[in-house]
Formats: structure tokens, C-alpha cells, sequence
């Protein structure tokens, strides 16, 4: 018992590491980046500027490398979303923020297994795009869904699939009521200014993720029944069903400053969110 705990305070220490604390708030700024790219691209298809589209995180990291450096880019990405998607792992195992052992603890982290899972596959996607894969093609979720649905079970998995992603997007609107996430932040080195902002970001911003989510849950419920994999949407997808809805655009476009506002949480939280060792 004594070796059980002793191994495990190693591993709270080593969590604890400086540097892999500034790798993880790295991690922040990568994901703030890849929402705000997201969320501009389809503003500008909503106020109809030149250049706009509409994509998911896979589509925001290819945007973000289509420059001289793209391999730079590519390279602080994978890195910094490493440190990320393992510290999705450590809120999920050691629970440093404290969202305790109730049912809304443990969907706490089941969410951020959930998140530390799907920006691995990013920093899969980075790693593949550095060996010279070019960018994928197609909606991911649609690839996704079609590989379950060759499953003897597909249509009913795919169903689960789809309300999972509704009771996600619900869990995001409790959440933007809530701001359970602002006792994350180290308070005390803010302003007033600075956390008011920082709290209303994060509040629109997983407002606008819990409306995608329940369009998404909704298509891919629909591909299920359908065993029809071309019905599934991502953030993309649902993005165009918002635009294509009466007063497209301004719909789109709330949801789409919503998404901007996500990455400008992200980046606060980069700065000041409380990480396995850090003070109140």
C-alpha cells in the first residue's frame, strides 16, 4: 500500500512539473487559436467576407499551416496539444480541479477523457501532416460513423453515438449557466476586469459549442436510423444547417462569435487556470 501511494505521489509530482505545466498552457493557446480560427472562417461566410468556411478542429490546424510556417506551426501544435490532451488525463484521474466523486463529478471526467482523446487524434493528424500526409479529405465524423455503422450493432451504436453528443451539448448549456469553470482560475492574480471577461467568454462560448453539439447528435441520430453514413454531420455540417436556416446568417453568426469567444477563454485560461500543483 505504502509503494501504491509513494508511486502515486510520484506521479502527482511529476505532473506537477514546471515545465510540463507551461507545455499544457502552450496546449491552451493551441486550442484557443484552432476555436477562434474555426469560429472566424464561418463568421465570414455569415457577413459575407471573402475567404470564409466552414470547419472543425482538423480544418482549423490545416488553415493555420498554410503558410512558410507550416511545419513550425505544426510542430508547437503537436506539442503543445500533447501536454493538453495529458492533461485531460490527469483532471480525469487526480481530479486537481476538484470536481469531486457525485454523478456531476464523475461526467466531469468522463468529459475530460472525452477532450484529452479527441485532441490526441489532432496531435495525430499534426504528426501526420509533418511526415508529408497531405491534409484529409471529407467529414471526419462522417468517417467516423461509417466505420461504426459496418459494425453488426452500427445502427444502434451510432444512435448512443448521437445522444451522447445531445447530452454533451446539454451538459454545455448547464456549464455556460453555471460557470462552474471559474473556480478553475487563479482568482487572485486577476482583475475584476479580467475575470468578468474571462467568465462571460467561456459562458458564450460553450453556449455556441452546446448548440453544435445538439445539431451534430441530432444528424448523426438520424444516420443511425437511416444506417446512412452521409447524414452525419460535424462541426462543419452543422454550421451550414445553421446557415441554411431562417435568418441564416445571423444564427450562423452568433454561433460563430461564440466560437471566438471559446479560443479567447482558452487563451485566459492559458494564463491563469489552476494546473496540478498551482495555487489558488
Amino acid at each position: 500500500m505504502a509503494t501504491f501511494h509513494g508511486g502515486t505521489n510520484a506521479v502527482k509530482q511529476a505532473a506537477g512539473n514546471p515545465l510540463l505545466q507551461l507545455l499544457e498552457r502552450l496546449g491552451y493557446v493551441v486550442r484557443g487559436a484552432l476555436y477562434a480560427v474555426m469560429g472566424l472562417l464561418a463568421l465570414g461566410i455569415a457577413v459575407g467576407v471573402g475567404g470564409g468556411k466552414t470547419t472543425d478542429l482538423n480544418g482549423s490546424l490545416v488553415f493555420l499551416t498554410g503558410n512558410q510556417f507550416g511545419k513550425l506551426v505544426l510542430i508547437v501544435a503537436a506539442v503543445g496539444l500533447a501536454a493538453y490532451s495529458l492533461w485531460g488525463f490527469i483532471r480525469a484521474i487526480y481530479d486537481p480541479l476538484h470536481r469531486g466523486r457525485g454523478a456531476s463529478g464523475y461526467a466531469a471526467r468522463l468529459g475530460f477523457v472525452t477532450s484529452a482523446v479527441s485532441y490526441a487524434a489532432i496531435v495525430i493528424l499534426a504528426l501526420q501532416l509533418l511526415a508529408g500526409s497531405g491534409a484529409p479529405s471529407g467529414d471526419s465524423t462522417q468517417k467516423t460513423i461509417a466505420s461504426v455503422l459496418t459494425h453488426p450493432a452500427g445502427g444502434a451504436l451510432t444512435i448512443l453515438i448521437g445522444l451522447i453528443a445531445i447530452v454533451i451539448g446539454l451538459g454545455q448549456f448547464l456549464e455556460a449557466y453555471q460557470a462552474n469553470f471559474a473556480k478553475d482560475l487563479k482568482g487572485a492574480e486577476m482583475s475584476q476586469s479580467e475575470r468578468t471577461w474571462a467568465i462571460r467568454f467561456g459562458r458564450f462560448g460553450m453556449f455556441a459549442r452546446g448548440v453544435v453539439f445538439v445539431v451534430i447528435g441530432w444528424f448523426v441520430i438520424q444516420a443511425g436510423i437511416h444506417h446512412d453514413a452521409s447524414q452525419a454531420q460535424g462541426f462543419g455540417g452543422a454550421f451550414v444547417f445553421l446557415l441554411n436556416q431562417p435568418f441564416g446568417r445571423l444564427l450562423l453568426g452568433v454561433i460563430a462569435l461564440g466560437f471566438v469567444t471559446l479560443g479567447l477563454h482558452s487563451f485566459a485560461c492559458a494564463r491563469w487556470i489552476r494546473l496540478m500543483g498551482s495555487s489558488a
